[in-house]
């Protein structure tokens, strides 16, 4: 006699096949709609070999996750998945704290917590890291990028507090092209917040995870790539830099954020004013960010919004939901708020509204899985120790202007073990606050910044 499992899964097949047989019509004439991912349960899991695929092209970095076995900073301290969704938690809380203060601020109301001298989330959490070079001769450092901050730094000597990733702190005295920025340069003066030492000026980044890196704001040569150099890169020398931990194994960051300070605006002149990243389906395989007008695998495009109290942010306008290939009931106004999309953020944020609605329609296709505890911030995990494949619906982000985004498997499930996966999606504490697209939901999509048109694009099977 078959078992009650299956015989269950028998009759997800049977269904599987009837949905996705039957295409409803997407918003905007998308016909393409999918119903389920048929997916082996051993893939879910990351390999302990990295599989990395050197990039080449112009101004073409690596994207490493930094907690898988392609980390160019490898390191004893593992960090639990129950700490990165802290972490994660941490970045969601400083955004919604940084839009809404900058919102009272707009309307002249006084604000019970000063804003940071420069804008930066919650530091831990950005997963992604790439390599660049910095200074002539050029000496290499991992840093995060990060599309939710601007300025760039990376740690200097002479250090007056510095955390120790496996890279020594950049050394100014041996850069031939190193000059520091005057306290009357404009440079300075862009900064949201800045003072002066020695006639020399002085930046802060303050995350509100409680980290901090402060030093001297600079120039010098960026090496993107072996055959092209940005000059004359503005940039934090970080002398100070505390509240990072040792586990966090990196050089600094990059910024990609929206404001003049990052490196898009800065490289805009010279490579044009776009960029776009590949990040892969899970930790032992690497990605891509590219910096300039290349040329991209043809794309679906949808429009870019910029709001004045959160100008560094990339907003686009989600307006609907589909889970199963279906559209959930959920009201456009719900997302009223706007929603962000980032690189930094782990898990996707939704107003509560929205996420109860789709945590129920995935709970509902999803029902002939045991159930699993909870997993921090995650609140729907299954327990697939004793299946061999299984049964995803599947998940599709909606724009006002038609264009869909759909989820790739390795992206709906959170998946530290077979016996734990879990939903990759969160609800906010209120609808209020905005909603953010997280990277586990940008796997393997080409995500494409077009900042002179004012669109994001996205096309499918950029990197593996």
């Amino acid at each position: 006699m078959a078992s009650s499992s299956s015989l269950l899964h028998c009759c997800v097949l049977v269904l599987a096949c009837l949905l996705s047989s039957h295409s409803s019509q997407a918003l905007g004439g998308n016909n393409r709609d999918k119903a389920w991912h048929i997916v082996e349960v051993k893939s879910l899991l990351p390999s302990s070999v990295c599989s990395s695929a050197k990039e080449k092209g112009f101004n073409r970095l690596t994207i490493i996750h930094r907690h898988g076995p392609c980390t160019p900073q490898p390191t004893n301290k593992k960090i639990t998945d129950a700490q990165i969704l802290r972490k994660d938690q941490d970045r969601v809380d400083s955004m919604h704290y940084y839009v809404k203060s900058a919102k009272k601020a707009t309307i002249g109301e006084s604000l019970s917590v000063s804003l940071p001298a420069q804008h930066g989330s919650s530091y831990g959490t950005g997963n992604y890291v790439v390599k660049i070079g910095m200074g002539t001769p050029r000496k290499d450092f991992s840093v995060v990028f990060d599309t939710g901050s601007d300025l760039s730094w990376i740690q200097c000597k002479p250090c007056k507090a510095c955390y120790n990733p496996t890279d020594p702190p950049f050394d100014p005295t041996l850069s031939s092209t190193y000059s520091n920025v005057s306290c009357s340069s404009k440079d300075c003066t862009r900064l949201e917040k800045s003072f002066c030492s020695n006639r020399q000026c002085q930046y802060e980044v303050r995350y509100l995870d409680n980290s901090t890196t402060n030093g001297l704001l600079a120039r010098d040569t960026l090496t993107l790539s072996p055959t092209d150099r940005l000059l004359n890169f503005i940039f934090g020398c970080g002398t100070n830099n505390s509240g990072f931990s040792d586990s966090d194994m990196t050089d600094g960051l990059i910024g990609l954020g929206r404001d003049r300070v990052s490196l898009i605006s800065q490289a805009s002149s010279k490579y044009g004013a776009m960029f776009s990243y590949c990040l892969p389906s899970n930790s032992s395989f690497t990605g891509y960010l590219s910096i300039g007008t290349n040329s991209v695998p043809k794309a679906s495009f949808t429009s870019m919004v910029r709001k004045t109290d959160s100008p560094s942010f990339y907003y686009i306008n989600l307006i609907a939901l589909k889970v199963g290939g279906k559209l959930l009931n959920i009201s456009s106004t719900v997302f009223s708020a706007g929603t962000v999309i980032d690189s930094g953020t782990v898990i996707t944020r939704l107003p509560p509204t929205a996420y109860v609605k789709l945590r129920d329609a995935f709970q509902q296709y999803m029902e002939m899985y045991p159930r699993a505890p909870n997993l921090d911030i995650l609140d729907t995990c299954y327990d697939l120790s004793k299946y061999r494949e299984m049964y995803v619906p599947a998940i599709a982000f909606v724009f006002s202007d038609g264009t869909t985004l759909d989820v790739v498997f390795s992206g709906i499930l959170y998946v530290p073990q077979e016996s734990q996966a879990c939903l990759a999606f969160a609800g906010n504490s209120d609808d209020s606050d905005i909603g953010i697209i997280g990277n586990m939901q940008q796997k393997t999509v080409n995500v494409i910044y077009d900042i002179a048109n004012h669109k994001i694009g996205f096309s499918y099977g950029g990197c593996k």
